[in-house]
């Protein structure tokens, strides 16, 4: 089918269901657009089954419209996409009103958001820069879950270390046991959710990406009769390559599933598509992908490794000086996979505790703001409500509603996370057992017991955005006396 009549067919469809600001999410199975109406009223049955292309619409839970199969996910795509979200993503609402009353809290993030937008508007979208948003969309949203899982990861170390040291009675393995296996759900089977959101937002089916992450646990592949390197005659490792390669893998997945869906006629597509694409990704994938990403890995961690085993303190500094840089940059989401492969190598990230210390460094700088400038009762509001979130690592509501605005704190709280950062580096061997929150909350994540050294950091950092904001980083007219 034409693109031209698949862009007549969603366009139609949304003429009859009250347009785009009607429709609240939208999803597809093998024949059915199925949309979340917001107001059933607007909707026009009659119109919707007698649209050319449709074969019929069932009104359920949700509203779906029959296109039938291999045209469903090209009409459902072209609609998702005249919207700008993605499939499943909640429709934004064009006239939203906000209240005027709002909490300390809720007016910080507000402002973050329109400096954030602002900030992001004057970039240009580099090819490089393509590649980082298509990577933070990957992980970000599956931040929450790491979080999670990694405190339930790093609560099962402490209770394991202390039953070991005999502070705990033996009754508690059972309880541990549990922890451990809520934590493995997550980072055992990593590579399948990484599949999914990769194949997400390389525009593939998702749950072939899921399975080409699968494919890298070699399920059912034993040691007695493992699959062999085909570069050196190794047997395989499950995970090698880790999410790297998968990644790699779903974007490639993605260029071979679209192409197809252009060459195989509408009645076959739902059947030959799946199956090459699985075939043809699940080879390449054990036989070059996996090899291939498994030497990248391996030695993108060691370099890492080794720079902060020789680089030390000074490591320490540049990392958390310039890590606040990175984020506004975007170029932070490039280090999760990073975070991931160290983990999966070496059992803990050595990165993570140092890039914390950037964080701690603008809660030092918001605090002398808080100080110094406590008579200006608007930016003491923003602070109040973005310092509570700030201690416990979520950085973007000091970063973008008080520190960046004001410019000059900006550099003084990027070198109080250098100061955090040498400290880390200085001390050495401080890791992450998890990717969690920075700030106080990656305290029960430190791994070996090295959690002393960290917090010694987070004092550094703290006390050195401070002091150098205190001192130097006050703008005269954030002084100025002023009404909340």
């Amino acid at each position: 089918m034409s693109d031209k009549k698949i862009e007549k067919i969603a366009n139609e469809i949304y003429d009859n269901v009250g347009g785009p600001d009607n429709v609240e999410k939208l999803i597809h199975c093998m024949t059915r657009v199925r949309m979340t109406i917001r107001d059933e009223d607007k909707v026009d049955i009659e119109k919707l089954k007698n649209i050319d292309g449709v074969m019929g619409v069932v009104e359920d839970d949700t509203l779906q419209v029959v296109v039938g199969p291999g045209t469903v996910n090209k009409v459902a795509d072209e609609m998702v996409r005249q919207v700008g979200v993605k499939l499943g993503e909640p429709f934004p609402l064009k006239n939203v009103m906000q209240s005027t009353q709002m909490t300390d809290k809720e007016l910080v993030e507000n402002k973050a958001a329109k400096v954030k937008a602002e900030h992001k508007a004057k970039q240009k979208q580099t090819p490089i820069k393509k590649v980082l948003k298509a990577i933070s969309n990957i992980f970000v949203p599956l931040i929450p879950v790491f979080v999670g899982a990694g405190l339930i990861g790093g609560l099962a170390a402490v209770l394991g270390n202390m039953m070991v040291a005999g502070d705990l009675s033996s009754s508690w393995t059972d309880f541990i046991a549990v922890l451990n296996v809520i934590k493995n759900g997550v980072f055992s089977y990593l590579v399948i959710y990484v599949g999914i959101n990769s194949a997400s937002e390389f525009g593939a089916t998702p749950g072939l990406g899921g399975v080409i992450g699968a494919v890298t646990l070699l399920s059912g592949v034993t040691p007695e009769a493992p699959l062999h390197n085909i570069f050196n005659g190794q047997a395989l490792s499950t995970g090698q390559g880790g999410i790297i390669g998968v990644i790699f893998a779903v974007w490639v997945l993605a260029i071979l599933e679209k192409r197809l869906h252009k060459w195989i006629p509408d009645s076959l597509d739902i059947i030959i598509t799946p199956t090459i694409s699985l075939f043809v990704i699940g080879m390449m994938t054990i036989f070059l992908v996996m090899p291939v990403a498994g030497v990248v890995s391996n030695s993108l961690v060691t370099s890492i490794n080794w720079v902060l085993e020789v680089g030390g303190a000074f490591s320490g500094f540049v990392l958390g000086t310039f890590f606040l840089p990175m984020v506004m940059l975007g170029l932070h989401q490039i280090l999760t996979p990073i975070h991931l492969e160290m983990i999966a190598k070496s059992g803990s990230t050595l990165l993570l505790p140092i890039l914390a210390m950037a964080g701690a460094g603008q809660v030092g700088a918001a605090i002398a703001l808080w100080v110094r400038c406590r008579k200006n009762k608007k930016l003491t509001n923003l602070i109040k409500g973005a310092l509570p979130v700030g201690f416990l690592g979520i950085g973007e509501p000091l970063i973008y509603g008080v520190i960046l605005p004001l410019g000059r704190p900006m550099i003084t709280a990027c070198l109080g996370g250098g100061i955090g950062g040498a400290v880390i580096g200085g001390i050495g061997h401080i890791g992450s057992i998890a990717i969690g929150p920075s700030g106080v909350a990656l305290i029960p994540l430190i791994s070996n017991g090295h959690w002393i050294g960290y917090i010694l950091g987070l004092l550094a950092a703290y006390a050195g955005g401070f002091i150098l904001t205190f001192f130097f980083g006050i703008p005269k007219d954030a002084m100025i006396e002023t009404e909340a």
